[in-house]
């Protein structure tokens, strides 16, 4: 009977240890941090004004070379961040609100590239070249070459570049295994000429990375052994390009893979790849990664006929699509058909769903019942493409000029600080140890007391 306890003891230490592993509070492993929820963990204070041109509560800023929208990770002392180096010099970006649809012509010869650095001092401790080469798929003038964030689990690193691929290196810039998955051409599915980069990201979760390839022909979502590479599952969908990242939701009975979508919005098995719920309908750019909180799945999309929100529950069966003039069902808790974000991931803090538009209008949502609380414009930026993040009561909004918005969190609308970075910023934000951590155009810049 000793031994049980103690082995039963050991196995409960064990399980704490390793659910601390998965969620320890100041590590941000993949976009938008933990599952995508875009939330500090840590208890503490965050920076609400800073300036980057007059050196105001700024620790570090180091040049990053290239051109890059992926976001920083991190884990532990060290973040990581990818970019794709121009051959020929720097790569022309054009922002603000605009809607030509045509890519960047004739790419020259680039190299993808992932850098380590230390979180303190913002020294690059070591960068590792992944591929070289003329890019097989070309990007809009708003994209570039490198838009998937990469995902760690503190033992390896993985990041993905679309058709130049799939590369998973140990924490000291060392490859472990790289897979190439051929032609991943995202762009509209309407005008296929319209090559925009590929940008869903890959995350981590029990083992294994998960990748979600919506493209031009043949979309997929497959799930890999994290320490081999080895296809554990692979499951066809028909599905138009999308550019967003999957979520996991841990359930009772299943852990769900939770896919945004056009066609197919949608859940997986995290073990088998079986289909467990879908609707269709909504926005056909489908960008914004679906989100967590108070027991329901929030998922959004815009462009061309609806920017529908919808709030699921996750022991959704089946096809759950909604009918004609229907706002809700069995497994949709409640919905909007439109108002729903284009480019940027809502995010759920406290009580609230926020969700913001590439103009900058903001609107707040009581998450549990759908009811709309305030719509108010963000300001002055020319364009908003980030995601928000949030803590310490505050929502921080980065807008494509440089200026980052932060908004008190709650029923209130008021911007408490608008903040210069001096560049123009269109990477999402990681929060870390009461810091926040910034790509700008340039540059990745820690901001912290």
């Amino acid at each position: 009977m000793k031994f049980l306890a103690n082995s039963f003891a050991s196995t409960l230490l064990l399980y704490f240890l390793g659910q601390a592993a998965q969620n320890p509070a100041d590590n941000w492993p993949s976009f938008r941090g933990y599952r995508a929820q875009g939330i500090a963990q840590a208890n503490i204070r965050i920076p609400q004004s800073w300036s980057v041109p007059d050196n105001k509560n700024v620790k570090w800023r180091t040049a990053i070379p290239g051109l890059a929208h992926s976001c920083p990770i991190v884990w532990g002392n060290q973040i990581f961040i990818t970019t794709a180096i121009n051959s020929k010099g720097k790569s022309e970006l054009k922002l603000g609100l605009y809607g030509n649809i045509a890519p960047v012509a004739d790419p020259p010869s680039h190299s993808w590239w992932l850098y380590c650095l230390d979180q303190q001092t913002g020294k690059v401790i070591w960068k590792h070249k992944c591929h070289e080469g003329i890019p097989l798929v070309k990007r809009h003038t708003k994209a570039t070459h490198a838009n998937s964030t990469p995902a760690t689990d503190g033992t390896y690193v993985v990041t993905f570049f679309g058709s130049e691929g799939l590369f998973c290196l140990d924490m000291k810039g060392k490859v472990v295994w790289t897979r190439n998955f051929g032609l991943l051409d995202s762009g509209y599915f309407r005008v296929p000429r319209a090559q925009w980069g590929f940008a869903s990201s890959p995350i981590i979760h029990q083992g294994k990375v998960i990748i979600q390839c919506d493209v031009q022909k043949n979309s997929f979502i497959a799930a890999l052994d994290l320490k081999t590479g080895k296809t554990l599952w692979r499951t066809a969908r028909t599905e138009v390009p999308t550019w967003s990242t999957p979520t996991i939701y841990t359930g009772p009975e299943q852990t769900q893979v939770i896919v945004n979508g056009y066609k197919h919005i949608g859940s997986y098995d995290l073990d088998t790849g079986q289909e467990l719920w879908k609707l269709g309908g909504g926005g056909d750019i489908p960008v914004p990664t679906p989100v967590l909180g108070h027991g329901l799945i929030f998922i959004t999309n815009a462009h061309g006929p609806g920017s529908p929100i919808y709030a699921i529950k996750p022991e959704a069966k089946g096809n759950i699509s909604l009918k004609q003039g229907e706002l809700a069902n069995e497994f949709i808790k409640w919905s909007v058909p439109r108002g729903g974000g284009y480019m940027q991931t809502p995010i759920v803090y406290r009580d609230h769903f926020y969700t913001c538009r590439d103009n900058g209008v903001l609107s707040c949502f009581k998450a549990k019942t759908g009811q709309v609380i305030y719509k108010e414009r963000l300001g002055r930026a020319t364009g908003f493409t980030a995601s928000p993040v949030a803590g310490d009561g505050k929502l921080y909004f980065a807008g494509e000029s440089g200026e980052i918005v932060v908004v008190k969190a709650g029923e209130k609308f008021q911007v408490l600080s608008r903040n210069p970075m001096g560049e123009s910023c269109m990477a999402t934000p990681a929060i870390s140890g009461g810091k926040l951590i910034f790509r700008t155009r340039n540059h990745l810049v820690c901001i912290g007391k």
